[in-house]
């Protein structure tokens, strides 16, 4: 290792409020199909216009905050961000400097924690449309004013699957807390990644190499230094980055192109780069701009805020259970392995749906509905969701707030399955009915006729047709080939239509065979 990667990200989030963060026009999310629908004087920029702060989007920042492991600042202020550029209708942004909302967080990507500098909010600016052909371009402003929370992160992240992973557990806690859909691909979201790289031929560097070998990380150097800020190599922005996938795609490619650089015995220079997923590379957009060239000075137009330690705790009782604490319950409550735990906990409310089963289910059960031990219950509800409902959700394009099924249907399913009155095969089809109609699982299982052959008369006879018409599968049997006794298994499956009861049909057929 040659070099060690320095990896900090800047990730914009729009919020979901009612309305935009300084003016009363509806917050649209920038997605409205006509332009200019949603503005006015405020958030267009006009002379003599006033801000008001939008309460909700400051309390979802601190929100945020909280879910992150930040401190919350008690005395806070909006900055004036100045800059030219067409979609920024004032000719600056109202933004945060020196006094972020909310400072010093983190995010633990499995073992690693990511440390988080800093919180803040500030307003989104407008879009611009070139069409196509034109010797001109287009303003629209509905996007302009859309409250907007921005995270930097610490220089903590060394590869690009580093920073995809947090980039996406970001978004599932911004879910969680309900503050952003957070969808990268309607701009949501939106990653930008810094990236330079550390020589380990430094002497200080190689010193440590020399104790602890080769693949040393940022946290051992920063372990053995008191500042390596001095060590990090020259910093390159990437932008335009709009998925999870091309976060990793991105990084991944600037960290070659500067070792590339570097090989040449040339030096990186400190710009702004933009991702282009056409050649899979990054391009030079602009020389990177210093924190001087905005000009920041305190918003003359927006007091200072203070927040009351009262205020803080009222907040920190709206927290909602968060991803990491849901996991560790699923895994704990309904004995679930971290996999399956991890999968219904992605989505509040795939987990919320989940749960609403469970309680149903052992409802059922109290009510001797459901007659088999409640833990079996419990597992074939979760494999279920986990192996067949999220799999024609997936080929739908839909999420689990489309289902038709409701809980109650589906731990009635999961009943007549766990009882013995269905096989496996029988409620899969009974599954994806329900999930086409949204239908009653008891009718579609009448309707369909696929209520399980147990009775063992009219199993035996299917039986001795099969054993007849396949007489040499019997006899590889009966000579020691093990595999013939599923064949002949299969063929019973295949006479009552999929409705013999496996368990029951193996061992009469075992006993017709003896």
């Amino acid at each position: 290792m040659k070099y060690i990667p320095v990896i900090g990200m800047e990730v914009h989030v729009e919020l979901r409020t009612k309305s935009k963060m300084f003016c009363g026009c509806k917050n649209g999310m920038g997605l409205e199909k006509q332009p200019n629908v949603n503005i006015c004087p405020v958030c267009s920029g006009q002379p003599g216009t006033l801000p008001v702060p939008n309460r909700q989007a400051i309390e979802f920042v601190q929100l945020a905050g909280l879910a992150l492991n930040c401190e919350l600042r008690k005395k806070t202020k909006f900055d004036r961000k100045n800059y030219f550029y067409p979609d920024l209708p004032k000719g600056y942004q109202i933004s945060q400097y020196d006094q972020p909302l909310c400072e010093k967080g983190s995010l633990n990507i499995g073992e690693k924690e990511i440390k988080i500098t800093r919180i803040h909010l500030e307003e989104d600016t407008g879009k611009l449309i070139h069409p196509k052909g034109a010797d001109y371009s287009l303003v629209d402003f509905n996007r302009a004013g859309v409250p907007l929370m921005e995270l930097v992160t610490e220089p903590d992240i060394e590869t690009g699957k580093e920073a995809r992973l947090f980039c996406q557990k970001l978004r599932q806690i911004c879910r969680y807390l309900g503050i952003s859909n957070a969808d990268m691909e309607k701009g949501h979201m939106r990653c930008e990644a810094n990236i330079s790289l550390m020589d380990t031929n430094d002497k200080r560097i190689a010193r440590i190499k020399k104790e602890l070998g080769d693949k040393i990380s940022i946290s051992d150097i920063r372990a053995e230094l008191a500042d390596i800020s001095e060590l990090y190599g020259t910093k390159v922005e990437v932008k335009n980055i709009n998925s999870f996938k091309f976060v990793e795609k991105a990084i991944n490619y600037e960290i070659k192109r500067q070792e590339e650089v570097l090989e040449k015995g040339d030096k990186v220079i400190q710009e702004t780069r933009g991702w282009d997923n056409n050649h899979g590379a990054t391009v030079s957009q602009r020389v990177k701009e210093s924190a001087h060239d905005y000009r920041y000075f305190p918003e003359p137009d927006i007091p200072p805020f203070e927040f009351s330690e009262d205020y803080i705790e009222s907040l920190k009782s709206k927290l909602p259970e968060l991803p990491d604490q849901k996991i560790s319950r699923f895994k704990k409550e309904y004995e679930l392995s971290e996999d399956n735990a991890e999968i219904l906990t992605s989505r509040k409310e795939l987990a919320d749906y989940f749960e609403e089963v469970i309680s149903e289910i052992k409802e059922k059960i109290v009510s001797g509905e459901i007659i088999s031990a409640e833990k079996k219950s419990l597992r074939l509800a979760a494999n279920y969701i986990i192996t067949e409902l999220r799999k024609y959700l997936a080929s739908q394009g839909q999420e689990i707030k489309d289902v038709k099924i409701t809980p109650e249907n589906y731990a009635e399913l999961i009943g007549i399955l766990a009882d013995g009155k269905i096989n496996s095969s029988a409620a899969q089809a009974v599954l994806e009915e329900m999930h086409k109609t949204g239908g009653d699982p008891s009718q579609i299982i009448e309707t369909k006729g696929l209520v399980q052959m147990s009775d063992e008369s009219e199993l035996e006879e299917a039986i001795e047709k099969v054993v007849k018409s396949n007489s040499q599968s019997v006899e590889d049997y009966k000579n020691g080939k093990t595999n013939a006794l599923q064949f002949l298994i299969g063929q019973v499956m295949s006479a009552t239509k999929g409705r013999a009861n496996p368990k029951v049909a193996m061992e009469l057929l075992k006993k017709k065979l003896k």
